[in-house]
């Protein structure tokens, strides 16, 4: 029920804020844009979330002050640090896709990486405020960083065929 709160919100702000805009500026606006906005939306349902229910409760719980030893996890080979690097890094893969496509002009390498980096730190950030059992760990940041460095080489390798498809649909 907690997350679907913030689902709806997110809902509502898509739609009477984003998706009339968006629908103006053309069919391949739209959907790139959308992609990032429900994409954005899953990332915040597995990092943040519930967010609207946990405010009330924000200061019921001391702030834990980030991990800045990174992979000290892997250093010291505790929990399930492979899985936990690996989701991290595919996480924000699509981050590195989408965001350039989201900017025009294009945003480049650095400053997809940039944003990436920027998004994940708050992220970061936030979690142990918003819920006092989550961790913010600067190993999040780095691999988050990664992974839209490597999605955004897959937006460099497939942006012929992705501009050719986005152009036919605003032909239709």
């Amino acid at each position: 029920m907690k997350y679907l709160i913030d689902f709806a919100a997110l809902l509502l702000i898509y739609v009477f804020f984003f998706f009339g805009r968006w629908r103006r500026a053309g069919r391949g606006v739209l959907l790139v844009k959308t992609l990032m906005y429900a994409y954005l939306s899953l990332v915040l349902r597995f990092t943040l979330m519930p967010v609207i229910a946990s405010l009330p409760h924000i200061f019921d719980h001391p702030y834990r002050g980030m991990n800045m030893t990174p992979f000290s996890d892997v250093l010291h080979i505790r929990g399930d640090f492979v899985r936990q690097i690996l989701l991290n890094v595919v996480m924000t893969t699509p981050f590195g896709f989408l965001y350039p496509l989201t900017r025009k002009p294009a945003a480049g390498f650095v400053r997809t990486a940039l944003c990436c980096l920027l998004m994940s730190l708050c992220i970061e950030l936030l979690q142990p405020l918003l819920n006092g059992v989550r961790s913010s760990d600067i190993t999040d940041v780095i691999t988050n960083t990664f992974g839209g460095m490597a999605g955004y080489v897959l937006y460099a390798v497939f942006r012929p065929v992705t501009l050719r498809i986005l152009r036919r649909l605003e032909k239709k």
